[in-house]
């Protein structure tokens, strides 16, 4: 029996492990997004000086914004833009060399393979693994943000309907609500308290982490500051607009859940047939191996099957 393609496996989650305990052991636990701790409080407990906490995480989250320019690492940065991840763009591509360097050897030692698959297959690994570990907290944040940003707003409400300046409701939000709301947030009031327009500076995140509900929020801060009218009820309505949308996405996902699970079934039960296959019986393909239409046939299933996966996104891709 082969057990070469569970070795491949092994490896990639070993590489997702290492990859996380590298970024927590540089960065501590306070910058995994399972933790309750808001990471800009607690550098400003242990002394940091509130600029120098500014700059620190404004390095962080805007960091990635100048690999866009890059073409084989834009993709990357747009998302660890997103992710607000720690590492520079040069540390990632270090951790992306380390990883490819480790996922080598272990299949050297695990494996038989030839010199240029494993170099291939290593590469692979090492690369796809910190592209998947960024995408995944990409993705994790921006779901964050989004359930986190009704209940800001409505704080917002509160705190000015009591008689805060907008620049203080922005401060209450980021010490009451949880990261990564509260650091973003944190940024606006420190960024407003050095003069910057809170306007300009909830724009700027809107646009770093695209996402349309809080350009909803820059625009109606931006025309109430140049026009004037009551922030509160504004901001209340904006409110019940982003939690209805929040609530319709939710059910636009259930509802195309099916049909994206079925293509991903789809597309991946012939490979993991092809994988069990292989482990259980090795010889099962020796009389077909050496057909001429062979790999041609391979490679068509493997188009087809990629396909299969474009077209149930698009099919599934409901614009709200």
């Amino acid at each position: 029996m082969s057990i070469e393609p569970i070795i491949y496996g092994l490896i990639f989650i070993g590489v997702l492990v290492l990859v996380e305990g590298l970024y927590l052991v540089t960065f501590g636990k306070s910058i995994s997004l399972n933790s309750r701790v808001n990471r800009r409080l607690e550098m400003l407990d242990k002394g940091a000086g509130r600029e120098e906490v500014l700059e620190k995480l404004r390095k962080e989250m805007q960091q990635h914004m100048k690999t866009k320019s890059i073409p084989l690492y834009s993709m990357l940065g747009e998302k660890a833009q997103k992710a607000a991840i720690a590492f520079t763009p040069q540390q990632l591509i270090l951790v992306m060399i380390i990883l490819s360097f480790v996922s080598f050897m272990g299949l050297t030692v695990g494996t038989a393979t030839g010199l240029p698959v494993r170099i291939v297959m290593a590469i692979g690994i090492g690369v796809g693994g910190v592209f998947y570990w960024v995408s995944s907290k990409a993705n994790k944040r921006l779901s964050m943000i989004e359930e986190q940003l009704p209940d800001a707003v409505e704080l917002m409400v509160r705190s000015l309907r009591v008689g805060h300046p907008f620049s203080s409701a922005v401060q209450i939000v980021s010490k009451e609500i949880q990261d990564p709301l509260a650091s973003e947030f944190g940024m606006i009031a420190d960024e407003a308290a050095y003069g910057r327009d809170v306007g300009d500076a909830l724009k700027e995140m809107a646009e770093r982490l695209d996402m349309q509900d809080l350009r909803f929020l820059a625009v109606a801060v931006t025309i109430q500051q140049t026009s004037g009218g009551n922030l509160a009820e504004i901001l209340a309505g904006l409110a019940k607009v982003i939690r209805a949308r929040f609530r319709l996405f939710r059910r636009v996902k259930a509802i195309t859940a099916e049909a994206k699970w079925s293509g991903k079934f789809l597309s991946g039960f012939p490979v993991a047939a092809l994988i069990i296959i292989n482990v259980t019986d090795p010889g099962y393909y020796d009389n077909v191996r050496d057909h001429p239409y062979f790999i041609p046939a391979c490679f068509f299933v493997g188009i087809m099957l990629a396909v299969n996966l474009v077209v149930m996104r698009v099919l599934t891709n409901i614009k709200v």
